[in-house]
């Protein structure tokens, strides 16, 4: 459930530079003897799933090799309101100038995996998987859709690049559901998947006998949805997308769709709340 840190590290160093500007951490150079050393615990303040605790410690690292950051907890771990999810100790100074990327990163992650476990567990025992969108935090991309597979759901396309999907602007310009899925077979490689969203029983048809390999239903109705089930027998991937709510959810899942799509997930499911609880500072000996 581990990122490389190869896809994360370029992630942590952005966002330092984001927060450390140009002159570094005022506050803490400021007020924090240069010798002093500290130690302390990332704590969560809820339950729920963890995610991102490598890419947390890889925050201190990054800011001074000196800072030790053990993570107690794994990524997919589920954990009580209070539990530690790392040890941190070094050097005072960095370990507070890291603290709020860390928490920022931790926080975001877990909040997404906790949001999708939950969503998951709604649909348990009726076939469908629950998948997230490209909306996204630009940049943050990566660590978001690990969160999600963290949480238990499955990403949909990672970006333009790796898989077709047609849209309703698509649609106007190509000339309809057929004409675009014939220009987009016709272009792309064999390994790559087409998909097509369609609002109506009618164009799942044409979806269908045009040759896609998913259609996106959406914002159709629970019994649009089982007849679209019916009338696809089998034939295509059915991904249910469009207002999805933990209230929803579950009737959406019983029409028998295989994906159901959930763009909050990744643009507004909230954090989970993790700190840092630092013991009392000391002088280090020697320094």
């Amino acid at each position: 459930m581990s990122l490389p840190p190869a896809v994360y590290l370029p992630v942590v160093r952005r966002a330092l530079v984001e927060d450390l500007g140009l002159a570094g951490d005022l506050t803490t150079d400021a007020v924090v003897p240069p010798d002093a050393l500290a130690s302390g615990r990332v704590v969560a303040r809820q339950p729920g799933r963890v995610a991102g605790i490598d890419v947390a410690a890889a925050v201190f690292a990054e800011v001074d090799r000196a800072v030790a950051a053990k993570p107690l907890a794994a990524d997919g771990d589920d954990v009580a309101a209070g539990a530690v999810l790392a040890e941190v100790a070094g050097p005072a100074a960095p370990i507070l100038t890291a603290e709020r990327t860390a928490l920022n990163v931790l926080g975001r992650m877990c909040g997404i995996a906790t949001a999708t476990r939950d969503l998951v567990a709604l649909v348990a025992g009726t076939g469908a998987r629950v998948a997230d969108t490209r909306k996204t935090t630009p940049g943050l991309r990566a660590l978001e859709k690990h969160a999600v597979r963290t949480g238990g759901g499955v990403n949909h396309r990672f970006g333009l690049h790796d898989a077709v999907l047609i849209k309703d602007n698509h649609l106007v310009l190509a000339g309809g559901v057929g004409a675009a899925v014939a220009a987009a077979r016709a272009r792309v490689g064999h390994l790559v998947q087409v998909e097509v969203e369609v609002e109506t029983l009618d164009q799942l048809d044409e979806a269908i006998a045009a040759g896609a390999d998913v259609v996106m239903l959406d914002n159709m109705t629970p019994a649009e949805l089982r007849a679209a089930v019916d009338r696809a027998a089998g034939r295509v991937v059915l991904e249910a997308s469009g207002g999805i709510t933990p209230a929803t959810i579950r009737v959406v899942a019983e029409t028998g769709v295989d994906l159901i799509s959930v763009g909050w997930l990744t643009h507004s499911a909230p954090i989970l709340d993790v700190a840092l609880d630092l013991d009392g500072g000391t002088a280090a000996a020697g320094r």
